[in-house]
């Protein structure tokens, strides 16, 4: 399915939502928590910022979850291609957040992130009451672009309706990260913390400056700029080269520190992820580490990267598959506003891991 943006509902052309994973809900603040009715029915076991949040501002929750369940939709496209695909099979997904691997890190992160940018995102739509465009009062004229010689006489000002990306993120902050998870260590609840503010950092630190000209005759005697967040594409795009180049850290004697594991290796920064545990391979189906294998995964034969059969498949082979499906075609937009389409069959090679 593609993230087409439409006006109809004839053809469906959005990411349909995951489906609730309430029975895997491991703690609230966990990267779990899809719906927002399940988290405030157990509000008096969540820590006090989280209670109040339910209590007095229950929309705030609801774009806390639409938050996470982007966060795992960008989750499921970056790893489409590997041995995990970030399956939202509740069974084992809660499995793979009970361990302190590489690919828990990248979903503490992309969820905290997705919080941010879902809570920042309906500030600047107005869906909220508690927030709106950001405030630029006090915020330094923005400078002109290198292109734009800064003698030319052109005006620069913000205004428009800029981001308030510091409220998506305290607020993510206040949901994420305020309940210490039980029976776990405090290393562990450091690497969560961690990967929660990474992910926060891939937003925020990220903002772009937008401009409009104004002036008569297609002239630009004044320049209006605003903050705008990053796509979300972009977050997961750079979240994932965290996860490549992720840290493995140990916990300090003092049970309060992380240390990297390995000599000569420089400490991780705020915006890398971190973890302790090596991951399974992921080839073979286990409930116990979460992994659903790779048997009947699509794979690319000609490919040599890590969407190859050989790699994909674990070297145990694939089969070719020819199938048969039905899909929307010849589409046509009648004003206004639907879209009809008529229904072909195609015909496609896939190949299939043993």
């Amino acid at each position: 399915m593609s993230e087409l943006r439409c006006g109809w509902e004839t053809v469906p052309c959005c990411l349909p939502p995951l489906p609730i994973q309430e029975a895997q809900c491991h703690g609230v603040g966990s990267p779990l928590v899809m719906d927002p009715n399940s988290i405030c029915r157990k509000a008096k076991r969540l820590a006090g910022k989280q209670a109040e949040l339910c209590q007095t501002q229950p929309e705030i929750v609801s774009e806390v979850a639409k938050g996470a369940r982007l966060g795992v939709r960008e989750c499921q496209y970056q790893f489409r291609y590997r041995r995990w695909n970030c399956t939202s099979h509740n069974k084992y997904f809660g499995k793979i957040l009970q361990q302190d691997i590489r690919e828990t890190a990248f979903v503490y992160a992309i969820t905290a992130a997705g919080v941010t940018h879902a809570v920042t995102q309906a500030c600047s739509m107005g869906d909220l009451l508690q927030c709106g465009c950001e405030a630029t009062r006090n915020r330094a004229p923005p400078r002109p672009p290198s292109s734009t010689a800064s003698g030319d006489g052109v005006k620069w000002e913000w205004g428009g309706c800029g981001d308030d990306v510091e409220f998506g993120y305290e607020k993510s902050k206040q949901f994420m990260d305020a309940k210490r998870r039980r029976g776990k260590s405090d290393i562990r609840t450091l690497i969560d913390l961690h990967n929660n503010e990474a992910g926060r950092l891939a937003v925020k630190l990220y903002m772009r400056t937008e401009c409009k000209c104004h002036g008569l005759s297609g002239s630009c005697t004044l320049r209006t700029c605003w903050k705008k967040m990053p796509h979300f594409r972009e977050v997961g795009d750079r979240l994932l080269e965290r996860f490549n180049g992720a840290s493995k850290v140990m916990g300090g004697n003092d049970g309060k520190t992380l240390i990297p594991v390995g000599q000569n290796i420089k400490p991780p920064d705020k915006q890398d992820l971190i973890y302790s545990d090596e991951s399974p391979d992921f080839c073979l189906a286990n409930r116990k580490t979460g992994s659903l294998g790779t048997r009947g995964r699509m794979c690319n034969s000609t490919a040599m990267d890590i969407s190859g059969c050989d790699l994909l498949c674990c070297e145990r082979g694939y089969r070719e598959e020819t199938v048969v499906f039905e899909e929307n075609c010849l589409c046509r937009f009648h004003w206004c506003c639907v879209v009809q389409c008529k229904k072909c069959l195609v015909r496609k090679e896939l190949s299939l891991c043993h």
